[in-house]
């Protein structure tokens, strides 16, 4: 067995894709008689700086010899990665034995692509260390997701789907024909297995990218004929060739559990604190508010593209005790999701007259309240119920604002009630 590592093959504005250029390396294996038994797609820690947009790197398992396929996979990425952009630095590594085996080493390097930072020394070092091959194009930078997608079905327990169908390549960057109707009518007969691929609040198919790349959409989910049965049903421009991929999609493994003392930019983080201020819309539509915990306070933000879940977000009460996950830049939490634990179903008000009904007024500092038509008293102001737009349980951002990494409520597997987003 021989696994085979890609990353940062394509661009931000001159398209192409590492999955793409992936299933192109499968197909030059199987053209030399091996055969694929696996391809991984593996989404890598969202706050890295220098990546396009889903930051994934690609892992193929295969029979070949680890030379044959080093060499067959290098010829690919000669003659498909997009070199002339400067930011673009691919890596190739391959790993001869079963990605089963890798040592704790490469699978730990994995884990920390995914939460944390490496630079390509380490992983240079390590492929070296560990008898790999490995090849870098303008600095090399990929080998840090090569190598991460090498360790990663060592490093990872829970995987899911994702079908990918390509577009012809000579129409990159013109303008997809999907029938959108037919992705809804799709999306809504695989929904809950087949998840993320329309967003009905915003009236989108979120499986139909924007970027200029080959991809013409992608269905992702916990069932591997369920998302292709998903993608047979929409209606479109030719489909030129397509391909499944087990993924970390959708599992939230970007996540580490910490107080909120601990939290540091460019991690992903599952905490919990109370909330001690009012939330409040800024510029441009962002929401944002402070939850404390053991004197620590952190600001949380919902940035205006998610949409409607700015709406949970402001439903929030000072008292309100969550759970909130997402990514930290420059001190503040980026919400991915929160879990309401304790909601504040009281407010303090001034009391009521018992005789007459009229509200009492003051009696002075620290006097309490009176009634001035029947004197009766009151000691001081008291808890009125309020009628509350949430419940105990998750919230998540809407499927058109979802991480790729981002665990969908809808996948199950919570501590608390879920209201999924759809």
């Amino acid at each position: 067995m021989t696994v085979i590592g890609l990353d940062d093959t394509d661009s931000r504005t001159l398209g192409m894709c590492t999955t793409y250029l992936a299933t192109l390396v499968a197909e030059a294996i199987e053209a030399r008689g091996g055969t694929v038994e696996r391809r991984l797609l593996v989404r890598l820690n969202p706050a890295v700086e220098h990546k396009t947009r889903g930051n994934a790197a690609l892992a193929l398992h295969t029979d070949l010899p680890a030379g044959t396929a080093f060499d067959l996979a290098r010829e690919e990425l000669d003659r498909w990665a997009v070199t002339e952009d400067e930011r673009t630095s691919p890596g190739l590594v391959v790993a001869p034995g079963s990605p089963e085996t890798v040592s704790t080493a490469v699978a730990d390097f994995a884990r920390g692509a995914v939460r944390d930072f490496h630079d390509v020394d380490d992983a240079e070092t390590l492929a070296d260390r560990s008898g790999f091959l490995s090849a870098g194009w303008h600095g090399g930078r990929g080998r840090i997701g090569a190598l991460a997608a090498i360790g990663a079905w060592a490093a990872f327990d829970e995987w899911t789907y994702e079908h990918i169908s390509y577009r012809e390549f000579h129409r990159c960057g013109t303008p997809r024909d999907v029938d959108v109707d037919s992705v809804f009518e799709a999306a809504d007969a695989g929904y809950p297995v087949a998840w993320d691929t329309v967003d009905h609040g915003e009236n989108e198919a979120v499986c139909v990218p924007n970027a200029p790349g080959p991809i013409l959409y992608g269905i992702r989910g916990d069932d591997p004929d369920v998302v292709r049965d998903v993608a047979d049903a929409i209606e479109s421009e030719p489909v030129d060739r397509s391909a499944t991929f087990l993924t970390n999609q959708g599992s939230d493994a970007h996540l580490r559990d910490g107080t909120l003392s601990e939290l540091r930019d460019g991690r992903a983080y599952r905490t919990t604190g109370t909330v001690v201020t009012d939330p409040e819309t800024r510029t441009g539509g962002h929401v944002f508010f402070d939850i404390e915990a053991d004197d620590t306070t952190v600001t949380m933000a919902a940035f205006e593209p998610t949409k409607r879940f700015r709406n949970r977000v402001r439903s929030l009460r000072v008292g309100d005790r969550l759970t909130v996950c997402g990514e930290v830049t420059e001190g503040t939490l980026k919400l991915e999701k929160f879990a309401v634990r304790d909601l504040v179903r009281t407010e303090p008000t001034t009391p009521v007259c018992p005789d007459c009904g009229r509200t009492m007024k003051s009696a002075g500092r620290n006097q309490g309240y009176r009634c001035r038509d029947c004197d009766t008293e009151a000691p001081g102001k008291v808890a009125r119920p309020v009628d509350r737009d949430l419940e105990r349980g998750w919230y998540e951002v809407p499927p058109c604002a979802r991480r790729h990494i981002a665990k969908p409520l809808v996948r199950g597997g919570f501590d608390a009630p879920t209201h999924p987003e759809r």
